[in-house]
């Protein structure tokens, strides 16, 4: 199947590699010279721009957009529109809000214009273990594309998850979800590196992930972190968020749903991008005034 990637940075090129090594015909665009040449050689087509991806497609056209969230997916799209024609397919594989992609969808779809909404999952992994993807919009286009959809999966690995907005709403929970497995065992293993046993964290996430009811891809990841730098001395805590976290909170509070773990792991992070606490230095200060306790000078 011929297929458009608009975005062939860490994830789009990994994609269309993915992609082209199963048979598909891929021609790839990105504002950088070198995704082009790299999609060029590993058999794809880079070209210089949107109207030359257009143009070099056969109608009816389905381009993959992985390019970042927000304003860019909408310059994209509008930057793409005067050159489709009805019967073509946008596909947004990015981490957009789902509000956004239930809008895209109204604007598109009485013109003619398939839109899906692509949950995508899987990182720089996903080249060689596949992707798990999450689909919104209508069952027609998703037919369509669905030979793309399983190839880039693995078995089992992609599902029609709901009309448009299902995708991006289930990659929003999806991510929710990861933030507060991450902070679990970011947790847990803070605790065991300051306990008085001198542990081996490489051997126990290995250990953990034969039969332990915590074994998990995120713990393999976390026995390859520890095997590259045992106390994770060359890392600063410093811990971003994608805006998925955020997103899945406030739904959260919109729905009255309590999840106060989501809500929590996502407040931890702000913790990491301080250098120091305002909020800390106030509570040593009135305990202090109140219980006459020390506190720790700056020197």
């Amino acid at each position: 199947m011929e297929l458009g990637m608009v975005g062939l940075g860490r994830m789009g090129l990994n994609m269309a590699t993915r992609l082209l090594r199963r048979g598909h015909q891929i021609i790839g665009t990105d504002r950088d010279a070198q995704p082009l040449k790299d999609l060029d050689a590993e058999g794809g087509r880079g070209v210089r721009d949107l109207k030359e991806l257009v143009a070099a497609m056969a109608e009816p056209r389905c381009i993959w957009l992985m390019v970042p969230a927000g304003k860019v997916v909408d310059q994209v799209i509008g930057q793409l529109l005067p050159h489709l024609s009805k019967g073509d397919i946008l596909i947004d594989g990015g981490n957009s809000n789902f509000h956004d992609a239930l809008r895209r969808s109204a604007e598109l779809v009485p013109k003619g214009i398939g839109y899906l909404d692509a949950g995508t999952s899987g990182g720089v992994w996903g080249l060689e273990n596949g992707y798990c993807l999450m689909v919104g919009g209508d069952e027609e286009s998703f037919k369509k594309i669905e030979p793309v959809l399983k190839d880039l999966a693995p078995e089992g690995g992609y599902l029609h998850a709901g009309p448009s907005g299902a995708g991006h709403y289930a990659k929003m929970i999806h991510n929710g979800i990861e933030y507060g497995m991450l902070q679990a065992y970011g947790e847990g293993f803070e605790i065991l590196s300051r306990s008085r046993f001198n542990y081996d964290l490489r051997a126990l996430a290995d250990l953990w992930n034969h039969g332990s009811v915590i074994r998990s891809w995120i713990l393999e990841l976390a026995e390859r972190a520890f095997k590259e730098d045992p106390r994770l001395s060359e890392i600063k805590g410093y811990v971003n968020d994608s805006g998925h976290g955020r997103w899945t909170v406030q739904e959260a509070m919109d729905l009255d749903v309590p999840a106060p773990v989501l809500t929590l792991s996502l407040q931890a992070r702000f913790y990491s991008r301080q250098e120091e606490s305002f909020s800390a230095k106030t509570i040593a200060a009135l305990r202090n005034q109140f219980g006459g306790h020390a506190v720790k000078k700056n020197e």
